[in-house]
């Protein structure tokens, strides 16, 4: 069977700027795209990112203490529904929060 290469489309930072939309939707739709940055190829590609990742990476949490603070939000949350003070959105914002200016 033989091999198949991909082609990778690379730009310098400027090219990439001017188009950057087009760009980002090409890497999300498959398709190889690099920027050149000094002797490097940067690849744009997409990633899955979850909350906790998000915690670990940008927080430096340990995944003990995301998993502490998720339970904290999830006892806040039942609390907040059991007293009322949260409910369960219905797609009439007035509802909700009352209507300023009248």
């Amino acid at each position: 069977m033989p091999h198949r290469f991909t082609v990778m489309t690379t730009l310098s930072p400027t090219k990439a700027r001017s188009n950057l939309t087009s760009w980002l939707q090409a890497a999300v739709d498959g398709q190889d795209v690099g920027i050149l940055f000094g002797e490097h190829v940067v690849a744009l590609r997409p990633v899955a990112v979850e909350s906790t990742d998000y915690a670990l990476r940008e927080y430096e949490a340990t995944a003990s203490e995301v998993q502490h603070l998720s339970a904290l939000a999830h006892e806040e949350i039942q609390k907040d529904r059991k007293s009322g003070k949260l409910r369960r959105f219905t797609g009439k914002i007035d509802g909700l929060v009352g209507n300023p200016g009248h």
